[in-house]
């Protein structure tokens, strides 16, 4: 996807409304004599309109930003919008998602550390690190005996997991489950059959795009309960689309095994939350792991924090320890296809819906 040519002599009204620090900012000016940076920082839940100025909003042609999503009417130059985010579910419905404006986003900043969360309380599990801290909280040294009846580490080489969501994150997901010796099996995002030779075929780049992974048995989402039914653990990688949205139900929670792990690392809307307390609560899975949920933060008194089967953390499994420098070299990147009229990376696909 390319955007409409533009003077090759206009300024370019960059406006970023994240808080960035001055050398962020730096190298974004240095991509271009033409470029015109505004920076005006809009904190969570503030209202953009006492942070902008209307002027500079009006003549803003490119924009990196999280929540601000103008319209046509508020931002009439506006031609490309770079989200800070990797998902596009908040964006959807809004006069920004209507107009003809290309959005692009941060896929592909974080598949590693988000991948190392998934296998972390994969391990954690595995290795009984729960019980584990609860005997060290009471200075507690078991016996031989419990030791080697409840301490035995689950074998994740005879292990299969299932990710759901066989993207960037996935295949990252899915390298280092293959480097542990287990079994991997994955939905293939799209959903769809393979291609077939003279089929047309998406050509958008995407920015940290890796190589398949050797070894992983890839199902279409006609298989979903075939693919839960078979995993041990199952990674959800899924983005939020009006098609994943609530797919993990009452119903393929109790096509996974009793002993199974489900990991939710994708959004708190793709999963069922209600039946997946009511399953924890009949003893139908080992353990839920989750880093998002349906509301953020999530209540205090939500049963998700007491439950003796799961594991809670605050939204923290993307956060990429490099950020600055990787979302520095995807934006300047894209401003320099900009200006060339070349593909941008990353651009979203609003009928997808990522």
């Amino acid at each position: 996807m390319t955007t409409p040519a533009r003077s090759a002599l206009a300024p370019l009204h960059v406006l970023v409304t994240l808080d960035f620090p001055e050398s962020f900012l730096d190298r974004v000016r240095a991509v271009d004599p033409r470029v015109v940076l505004d920076h005006h920082p809009v904190a969570e839940h503030e209202d953009p309109a006492g942070v902008v100025p209307a002027h500079v909003l009006a003549r803003a042609e490119v924009m990196y930003t999280s929540a601000v999503l103008p319209g046509p009417d508020t931002a009439p130059s506006l031609r490309w919008v770079q989200l800070d985010t990797s998902g596009i579910d908040h964006v959807r419905g809004t006069s920004l998602w209507h107009s003809d404006c290309v959005i692009t986003t941060l896929g592909g900043v974080s598949p590693a550390p988000l991948a190392e969360w998934i296998i972390m309380m994969v391990l954690a599990h595995a290795h009984h690190l729960r019980t584990t801290e609860r005997l060290a909280a009471t200075h507690t040294w078991p016996s031989r005996e419990y030791r080697w009846n409840s301490l035995m580490p689950r074998n994740l080489r005879a292990s299969t997991i299932g990710i759901v969501g066989y993207g960037r994150i996935g295949k990252e997901v899915a390298r280092i489950s293959r480097a542990l010796g287990m079994d991997v099996v994955a939905l293939r995002r799209g959903g769809s059959a393979p291609v077939e030779a003279g089929s047309p075929v998406r050509t958008e780049e995407r920015f940290g795009d890796s190589g398949d992974v050797e070894g992983v048995t890839e199902l279409p989402a006609s298989q979903l309960h075939d693919l839960l039914a078979r995993s041990d653990y199952v990674a959800l990688t899924v983005p939020l689309t009006p098609q994943t949205e609530g797919m993990i139900g009452a119903s393929e929670i109790a096509a996974m095994k009793p002993t199974a792990v489900l990991v939710n690392g994708s959004r708190g809307g793709v999963v069922d939350e209600a039946a997946l307390l009511a399953a924890l609560d009949q003893g139908h899975l080992d353990l839920v792991a989750s880093d998002v949920f349906d509301a953020e933060p999530l209540p205090v008194d939500h049963p998700f924090w007491s439950h003796e089967r799961s594991v809670v953390t605050p939204h923290v499994a993307g956060f990429a320890p490099d950020y600055l420098d990787v979302v520095g070299t995807l934006f300047t990147d894209n401003l320099r296809r900009y200006l060339a009229d070349s593909p941008l990376l990353n651009v979203a696909d609003r009928e997808r819906g990522y």
